[in-house]
């Protein structure tokens, strides 16, 4: 019985000793390990290679231009644009890579039988004016449930024309500040 039981832990055991073996370090190496992974991971990080990315712009620290390919994937106007435009609504999903903001169910106060929803999609890494494309989901309260009603395409023109003239909005206060 002791036997098997020896059996049954030796390959638990052997595999701790490989990751403890694994973390050791051989050959008596003195670099820290932020020297190691600087080394190993010459690319830089996942944020950039200063260690962050820039919202609005240029970045200071290293000059990287707006549209940067290691710091959002879209426009940074037109991100946050998108998130002042949209900030009364509760935001469910937020990606700067992907641009795509999506939001939970909306009730406007004057009118506690309708309900909105926007999934806003930013195209492009321009300042552009076909670069934010918006759907809008609206339901109505039919007794307990809700249901789907139509929406008029000029809501989500509507929102895409706030976004728009708020992203040009920041970019302006931006050029104005540099200067």
């Amino acid at each position: 019985m002791r036997r098997s039981r020896v059996l049954r832990l030796a390959p638990v055991v052997l595999a701790a000793s490989l990751a403890v073996a694994g973390c050791s370090s051989w050959g008596g190496q003195t670099e820290t390990v932020d020297e190691q992974i600087k080394k190993e991971y010459k690319f830089g990080s996942l944020l950039g290679t200063d260690g962050g990315f820039s919202l609005f712009g240029k970045n200071k620290r290293n000059g990287a231009e707006q549209g940067d390919p290691n710091g959002i994937g879209v426009n940074s106007f037109l991100w946050r644009a998108s998130l002042d435009t949209l900030s009364f609504m509760p935001i469910v999903s937020a990606d700067p890579f992907g641009g795509v903001i999506l939001t939970d169910w909306y009730t406007p106060p004057d009118a506690p039988n309708e309900r909105f929803k926007v999934n806003l999609y930013i195209m492009d890494r321009q300042l552009r004016a076909d670069g934010v494309r918006v759907s809008v989901f609206k339901q109505q309260r039919a007794g307990s449930d809700w249901r789907d009603s139509a929406v008029g395409p000029e809501t989500a023109t509507t929102l895409e024309d706030a976004v728009l003239t708020r992203a040009r909005q920041i970019r302006v206060a931006q050029q104005a500040a540099a200067r």
